[in-house]
């Protein structure tokens, strides 16, 4: 993607509430309009990135999944970030600002639960290094 760095700045909203509830792995998920202006290069898959800021608040490191979703079989592309940070609260409505650094892998189905977790925690420690 020759758009990288690409940086994003919205009010967090609700999704599909799989994350939390299913996963035990929160993210902040972007409006629509945000998704349907990304540029055209921005491949579908797994990101991660450098800053992650909620509000006026520290910068934390983060993966962000833009995509299907396929293990869901969602109808819409969505943007999801996870920010490396635990919240003691919700904060949609809240503005976040994402810089989207590199590209990790390609958005693929999974046959369990328990492999998309696997892989997410995974995307999660590469993240990190």
């Amino acid at each position: 993607m020759k758009n990288l760095p690409y940086f994003c700045r919205c009010e967090v909203m609700r999704g599909f509430g799989h994350g939390s509830k299913q996963l035990s792995i929160p993210t902040a998920n972007f409006p629509e309009q945000v998704v349907d202006n990304l540029p055209s290069d921005v491949s579908i898959g797994i990101y991660y990135g450098l800053e992650a800021r909620v509000g006026t608040g520290e910068v934390h490191k983060m993966v962000v999944s833009i995509g299907w979703n396929p293990y869901y079989k969602n109808m819409k592309k969505s943007i999801e970030t996870h920010i490396m940070r635990t919240f003691k609260e919700d904060f949609y409505g809240e503005i976040l600002n994402v810089a989207i650094a590199d590209y990790l892998r390609t958005e693929k189905n999974f046959d369990s639960l328990e492999s998309l977790i696997s892989a997410i925690q995974g995307d999660i420690e590469e993240a990190k290094k």
